[in-house]
């Protein structure tokens, strides 16, 4: 895998250090410039961990992509850039999900002058890495906190606009194996939500920008706007314009997409 051809994807210019500056640039460029979406899942395409599979995909594709693939690709990034990355198993809603949810997202450890949490696979969360620090943060105008929960899981909070309230992980490196499984099953199973709508975000200046089945939203802060799509071609056009997403399948998934919301939601009305 080569560097540049990702620091270009980015648009990151200059020398990359092994230091704060670079790391927060890194993942605030690789967020506003990849956007996280589940298209290739929706389609039945298998999924995997291969670092290398997510660079000829997201760089040299320029498609974007789910936790394993962005967070993969971050960490190899990182890791080409001199930095220390631990790989984690994120656990969203183990609340009230259980066991079940272990291991459903990557999330990434980078040690410098003290542990960051990393993350460009969790959708509309942090555009920077944050320090691993308990309380609260704030990161482009949005509020984030972490938690020691007690049992040995930390917990991080997604602000309060977000999609996915919260994840909880261990502070240890993740069992690729756990990884590896709960990626087949959450590309295959017809109980994961990833396999029974598409997503697609994209950070933007003042906030992020969310397709969700037949929606796109933008969320800033303090509020949410929210329209619906109405056709496939504009379905494919939103893709296109907004997330830079040329994905040709993507009208053939709208059938789909209309069907899924009217079973959540009921008949779309003007």
């Amino acid at each position: 895998m080569k560097l540049q051809a990702y620091l270009d994807r980015i648009g990151f210019t200059g020398v990359p250090r092994v230091d704060v500056a670079t790391l927060q640039a890194m993942q605030r460029l690789h967020l506003r410039a990849i956007p996280y979406e589940n298209f290739d899942v929706a389609m039945g395409r298998p999924m995997t961990l291969d670092p290398q599979a997510a660079f000829d995909k997201l760089v040299t594709g320029r498609r974007g992509g789910w936790c394993y693939e962005m967070n993969g690709l971050f960490a190899a990034m990182l890791r080409e850039v001199g930095f220390e990355v631990t790989e984690m198993a994120g656990a969203v809603l183990r609340g009230e999900r259980g066991p079940a949810s272990h291991a459903n997202h990557l999330v990434l450890r980078v040690d410098l002058d003290r542990p960051y949490v990393a993350d460009v696979g969790f959708g509309d969360a942090l555009l920077e890495a944050a320090p691993l620090e308990f309380g609260p943060h704030q990161c482009a105008g949005f509020d984030f906190s972490f938690e020691a929960l007690g049992d040995g899981w930390l917990r991080f909070h997604n602000h309060p606009m977000g999609g996915a309230a919260y994840y909880d992980f261990r502070n240890e490196p993740a069992d690729r194996d756990e990884l590896a499984g709960m990626c087949r099953w959450l590309s295959t199973s017809p109980d994961s939500v990833f396999t029974q709508t598409v997503f697609a975000f994209r950070h933007e200046e003042g906030g992020v920008a969310v397709l969700r089945g037949r929606t796109i939203n933008f969320i800033r802060p303090d509020e949410k706007s929210l329209r619906f799509i109405d056709s496939a071609d504009e379905f494919a056009t939103i893709l296109k314009d907004r997330f830079e997403l040329d994905i040709p399948r993507a009208r053939e998934l709208w059938p789909a997409v209309c069907a899924r919301h009217e079973e959540l939601f009921g008949t779309v009305t003007a």
